[in-house]
């Protein structure tokens, strides 16, 4: 079958950027995929995917080594920048906070976009996050937040959300490129994402369920939670890249659940796991931000759909089964 385009997925062996390339090899796309280490056991997964042999070329590159990018990028129709630092435990500092986060993120980002200038790229999907669309404390009480809105990058200093702020940077700064360069970039922020695992290494969210399976909590804070599965947010970025009309941005939002409608779900299919003992009520802080409703309508108005939350937490937690990971 005829080559559907080339694209250049960059952290193609993370949660997300996994599943995006599995999705475009099935389409027929050959994928660049950007890796810190091709030979790394991490990346192995990658090498397994169905057409991966014919189709796939893993490149050696650092959000912050341009060259290594470009090399990565050249030859490509288009890219799908997914890879991100994610942070890590707790930093005492917020000057280390902008060291490890932010500046990687904002500067990662704009020598891809650089590098996609130079190589005459078509359209660039980046994957930014719910996060940089739902903490903004001015926005009217009540409202439903959709693409317009943008987390306030000062109240993200103020509240110590790191990961909020290096997303928000980095997504903004990104527009402000495309805007100076003509440059096609379409955004997608999705909020906290759940399903099947391809990769070895366990990611954050992930993490989320396999605590809650096992960590056995005295408490809980009884927290919303805007879910969505990892396979409908590859199709989503498949999806605004084939469509010429899509443009800005797009939240990529699937349910609503508070912590102990999730906990009762789990149980109900999986009931002999050590759950957490108790729901609290939220805090103050959490109550403001239970009120962050995102919308999906105009992803949706573009045509995407998305699965059950249940087929996405059964399909989860039996992935985390097969990997090892409650035992």
């Amino acid at each position: 079958m005829a080559e559907a385009g080339r694209i250049c997925v960059t952290g193609a062996g993370g949660f997300v950027a996994s599943w995006a390339v599995k999705l475009l090899l099935s389409q027929n796309y050959v994928v660049h995929g950007t890796v810190r280490g091709p030979g790394d056991e991490k990346n192995a997964h990658l090498k397994k995917l169905d057409k991966a042999p014919e189709n796939l070329k893993l490149f050696k590159a650092e959000l912050l080594d341009y060259d290594s990018l470009f090399a990565s990028i050249k030859g490509c129709d288009g890219v799908f920048h997914v890879a991100s630092p994610v942070p890590s435990t707790s930093v005492p500092n917020p000057e280390a906070r902008i060291v490890e986060l932010i500046q990687p993120a904002a500067n990662g980002t704009l020598n891809v976009l650089k590098a996609c200038s130079e190589a005459g790229i078509k359209r660039v999907i980046y994957v930014s996050s719910g996060a940089a669309v739902s903490l903004n404390p001015s926005w009217p009480k009540g409202q439903v937040k959709d693409e317009s809105c943008w987390s306030d990058k000062d109240y993200c200093r103020a509240t110590n959300n790191w990961y909020c702020l290096s997303k928000t940077e980095a997504e903004s700064k990104a527009f402000e490129y495309a805007k100076g360069s003509g440059l096609d970039v379409v955004s997608v922020c999705p909020t906290l994402v759940f399903g099947p695992m391809l990769q070895s290494t366990i990611n954050s969210s992930s993490l989320v369920l396999i605590k809650l399976l096992k960590e056995g909590y005295t408490s809980l804070e009884n927290k919303l939670r805007m879910t969505v599965d990892v396979r409908d947010v590859a199709e989503a970025l498949l999806l605004v890249y084939n469509k010429p009309e899509a443009e800005g941005r797009y939240i990529c939002t699937a349910h609503m659940v508070k912590a102990q409608e999730l906990v009762e779900k789990l149980k109900s299919i999986y009931p002999d796991y050590n759950y957490p003992k108790r729901q609290v009520i939220p805090s103050a802080f959490t109550e403001v931000r239970d009120e962050e409703h995102l919308s999906s309508e105009k992803l949706q108005r573009l045509g995407w759909s998305y699965r059950p939350l249940e087929e996405t937490l059964v399909d989860s937690v039996e992935s985390i089964k097969e990997a090892g990971l409650l035992n």
